[in-house]
């Protein structure tokens, strides 16, 4: 093996090991943690119903199954057509950016990328706002339904804002490195986030509403978000999973990479644009929600294995169980108020970063 595949190794992986494969127990346990966030996500709220009497009305959902939840109508209302729906989208949006997240770590080969850093996110942003700003989307306040062009706009600025920051991080003549990147990353943001300030200042009747969606909220209208996000969700998932096994390869530099006959350049467009088209959806149906790229998938790393074959999944189970039960306390903790869910992940997720910043400074020299 060359010099530069060994330095390219992640930390912590032995040079004769070879990753391990998803165990059973950890997929087990995240899907538990799904089921889990669900039932919990659905029973807390202004009003709150028992746990077990919302888990027998999720199953009357199935097919062929009939049971005794002994909720009133009502209360059967409450579940199915305003709880579940925000439920729902939280665990689609979390196991977004959290598959998000770890693909990118592996794409890049650096610890600290994730979707806000990269500029994925401002890229988005800039995108909606526009949509808002220029195409009169919500300038009567807060957003209540989802545009089919938001996903849309979402989708084309977040490849771009990647592919400025794969660009920039390229033209420092150090190989596109993991602090390049992250220098890139935070210029194209900056540049992008001047774009959209720009943006706000010609249409101030739009602040309202672009504010609400910059701060990051899982309020619905209904299926009809859940229903727009889901193909964006399904296609990036199956794409992400399928090359779960190339990130492995690519982990240990191009040149091995080449000789095991895999193409990187190939593989790493392919993934970066499937991981732009989940963040793309999440955040144009949340807004900025950051650091659950960050935080689950480091999380499952370090409990897990560092297998991309391991990360990847359990990121979007976790992930989705994540920011699910953020969403609860972010409803909860100032009722009758509710905090923005990005405030919480952000109150998380900034002490978090600093503990990766600093186990990852050998990475980042």
């Amino acid at each position: 093996m060359t010099p530069a595949a060994r330095s390219a190794r992640p930390a912590g992986v032995p040079p004769a090991s070879r990753p391990a494969g998803l165990r059973p127990v950890w997929l087990a346990a995240g899907v538990a943690a799904v089921l889990v966030a669900l039932v919990v996500g659905v029973s807390l709220g202004p009003v709150t119903l028992p746990p077990g009497s919302v888990a027998a009305e999720l199953l009357n959902l199935l097919p062929g199954v009939h049971l005794d939840s002994g909720l009133s109508e009502r209360e059967v209302a409450i579940v199915t057509e305003l709880r579940l729906p925000r439920v729902v989208l939280g665990l689609l949006v979390g196991g977004m950016l959290a598959l998000a997240g770890g693909c990118y770590q592996g794409v890049f080969r650096n610890p600290l990328a994730d979707p806000y850093l990269l500029g994925v996110a401002a890229g988005a942003g800039l995108a909606v706002t526009a949509v808002i700003a220029l195409g009169g989307v919500g300038t009567e306040g807060a957003l209540t339904g989802l545009p089919v062009t938001i996903p849309l706009a979402a989708f084309v600025g977040s490849l771009g804002a990647v592919g400025m920051t794969y660009a920039l991080g390229a033209a420092g003549g150090r190989g596109r490195s993991p602090a390049m990147l992250i220098l890139a990353g935070v210029a194209v943001s900056a540049f992008l986030s001047a774009g959209q300030t720009y943006l706000l200042q010609r249409h101030s009747d739009s602040i309202q509403a672009v504010y609400s969606w910059l701060l990051g909220r899982l309020a619905t209208a209904g299926w009809h978000d859940v229903l727009l996000v889901l193909p964006y969700a399904v296609l990036t998932t199956v794409v992400v999973l399928l090359h779960g096994r190339e990130l492995d390869v690519l982990s240990v530099g191009d040149d091995e990479a080449t000789s095991l006959g895999l193409h990187p350049q190939r593989s790493r467009y392919l993934l970066i644009a499937a991981a732009s088209l989940g963040t793309a959806a999440a955040v144009s149906a949340t807004g900025l929600i950051g650091f659950v790229g960050i935080i689950v998938p480091h999380t499952v790393r370090l409990l897990a294995g560092s297998s991309y074959r391991v990360i990847l999944p359990l990121s979007l189970l976790f992930g989705a169980a994540f920011l699910a039960l953020t969403d609860v306390v972010a409803r909860t903790a100032a009722a009758p108020a509710e905090i923005p869910i990005g405030v919480v992940t952000a109150l998380l997720g900034g002490p978090f970063f600093i503990l990766v910043l600093r186990t990852a400074r050998r990475v980042l020299t």
